[in-house]
This record gives C-alpha cells, sequence and structure tokens, in this order.
C-alpha cells in the first residue's frame, strides 16, 4: 500500500479543482454518510441502516483555500472524520473493515442547503446540494496508526473564532466497521476513496467573508489535524431560484 496522500490541483475556468489520489488510485470516490451522529438526529427518524451520497472530487478543497458560495445559496458547514480506503473493498464484513482502512481526514462537508430543501419538496435528488465547487475542505492525511480509535476523537469548527461544532466521534450511531461494510456491499470501494462519517450537532450557515477553523483532537486534547478556510462569493455560473422546477 502507498504511505502517501496526494493531491493535484486542477485549474478550472472559475475555481480551482482537486483531486484528491491515495496511492495509484486515479478515480478516487467520495461517499457522504448522512445523519449518523445522537446529537444530530433531534427529532429526526433514526435510520435503521447508514445512508449515503457522492460528491465529485471537484469539490475537494485543500486547507486554507476559498470556499465560493453561489448566488442565492444558504451554504452550512458540517465537519466531518474522513475515512481514507486502503485497498480494495467488495461486499465485506465489519470484522474486515479495518484491515481495508489506510487512514483519516478532518473535512468539511458543504451543503447547499436551500437547494437541499428544495429537491426534497419536489421529491428530486439533491445531488447539486452537496457537489457544487470547493464544497469538501479538506485536511492532511493522517495515517491510521496515529489514531488508534477513531471512535474517541473530536471534532471543532469555529466561525469567525465562535465555537459552533464540538462533538466526539463516540456518538456516532453507525460506527467505521458498519459503514464500510454497507457500502462495500453496494459499490465496490478502492484505494483512495473516502468516507465522510457524518456531523455532529451544531450545523449552520456560512456567508461570504466568514473565516472557518476546525481541528481534529485525541481523548487528551492533543491536537491531530488543522483546517481553515475562508468563504468567498463565487462568480459567475449557478444562481439559486426557489422557482427552479
Amino acid at each position: 500500500m502507498a504511505a502517501s496522500f496526494v493531491r493535484n490541483g486542477k485549474k478550472a475556468s472559475t475555481a480551482p479543482r482537486y483531486c484528491l489520489q491515495f496511492g495509484n488510485s486515479e478515480h478516487p470516490q467520495i461517499i457522504g454518510i448522512s445523519t449518523n451522529y445522537e446529537t444530530y438526529i433531534k427529532g429526526r427518524l433514526r435510520p435503521v441502516e447508514p445512508v449515503f451520497f457522492l460528491k465529485p472530487t471537484t469539490s475537494y478543497l485543500l486547507s486554507g483555500g476559498k470556499v465560493e458560495i453561489p448566488a442565492g445559496v444558504i451554504a452550512h458547514h458540517e465537519v466531518e472524520l474522513g475515512v481514507v480506503i486502503g485497498k480494495r473493498a467488495r461486499a465485506i464484513s465489519k470484522a474486515e473493515a479495518e484491515a481495508h482502512v489506510a487512514g483519516y481526514a478532518l473535512a468539511v462537508d458543504m451543503s447547499a442547503r436551500n437547494v437541499q430543501h428544495l429537491a426534497k419538496k419536489q421529491g428530486l435528488p439533491w445531488s447539486a446540494a452537496k457537489g457544487f465547487d470547493s464544497f469538501l475542505p479538506i485536511g492532511p492525511f493522517i495515517p491510521k496508526d496515529h489514531i488508534p480509535d477513531p471512535h474517541n476523537v473530536m471534532l471543532t469548527l469555529q466561525l469567525n473564532g465562535a465555537f459552533r461544532q464540538n462533538g466526539s466521534t463516540s456518538t456516532m450511531i453507525f460506527r467505521i466497521p458498519r459503514l464500510i461494510e454497507h457500502v462495500s456491499s453496494i459499490m465496490t470501494l478502492e484505494e483512495g476513496d473516502l468516507i465522510l462519517t457524518g456531523t455532529p450537532d451544531g450545523v449552520g450557515p456560512v456567508n461570504p467573508g466568514d473565516n472557518i477553523q476546525c481541528t481534529l483532537l485525541d481523548s487528551t486534547g492533543r491536537e491531530l489535524s488543522r483546517l481553515a478556510f475562508d468563504a468567498v462569493a463565487r462568480e459567475g455560473g449557478y444562481k439559486f431560484s426557489a422557482d427552479r422546477v
């Protein structure tokens, strides 16, 4: 298994386009897990199995970059622990799952909330709400042995210096082995794929001009990773309208 976590930036016409690569994987997938924290569900129906969605690799944004918020979009932050797959996984069991993990990464799954809500109201898919360029800020790769227990780390997010999210991965509804088991029963996971494991409570809006600082801490409070980015208004491209069908 390769020992590096490589990000290659590709310039698009309006924004940086990032492709995350691990080892020899040239076309990694991004799988996001929805509603996976006890502190987040708050009255929502508790899922009976993991629910997931996909994000494009063009949503990757390196720490220090700028999240571009399209006109009219209400963007929300969701700080998450990402799991990097180290080898191919197809229909594997929970017991086998850890052997397929290469490491982790701190990430923020940005969501266009009004785009998502309108799509749900109309009974339509909501891929667009998760798929805008720059809507996945991500920190550096963390080798698996640097986090002995990924279910006992803290995720924090500060917006303009004020804490908005501060939650423990111990409150996950479905733990990482179950996530890998479930996703791999449906679609093959390849080396370099990323699974976003869900977000704790405190999700809220991000506006152009905001600064976001995130940390991943171990059980003693030691910092394992840091992620920072600014939000700006996107020039051109998509504009949200509630009249869209």
